[in-house]
């Protein structure tokens, strides 16, 4: 597998992953958001399209899952390098955590770990970097 400097975490490279890194954007509603009882819906927007980077390995190695699992090691956020939305020359540095990550299946025989899948969510930006 090969690391990519297009992502990275605390300034550590992740591996390249099998397939494209479909980012998607959401907003956050405050908890005063919601329906009445006339059925309107309220919303009190507080950020806009958070974005979240789901991140999937088909099969890893002992030490290629051991160095990915280890970047969050520890962390409650880190800063996330990507690249910029629109750019590719530019990449973005935001804040984010991990979440849901999980494995499906070790193959001992092989010592191959299979399908290693992750969520990154931006906290909050960060900076701006350019290449």
């Amino acid at each position: 597998m090969t690391l990519t400097n297009l992502f990275q975490i605390d300034g550590k490279s992740l591996y390249a992953p099998d397939c494209d890194i479909e980012p998607s954007y959401s907003d956050l509603d405050s908890s005063d958001s919601g329906r009445d009882e006339a059925g309107y819906m309220h919303r009190e927007v507080v950020r806009e399209k958070v974005a979240t980077w789901p991140i999937a390995y088909s099969c890893l190695t002992d030490d290629e899952y051991k160095y990915t699992i280890g970047l969050f090691a520890g962390k409650a956020t880190f800063q996330f390098t990507h690249p910029k939305a629109g750019s590719s020359t530019e990449t973005e540095t935001t804040t984010c955590y991990c979440s849901k990550y999980g494995i499906a299946w070790h193959n001992a025989k092989t010592k191959q770990w299979k399908n290693l899948k992750f969520n990154i969510i931006e906290s909050m930006i960060y900076t701006t970097d350019t290449d």
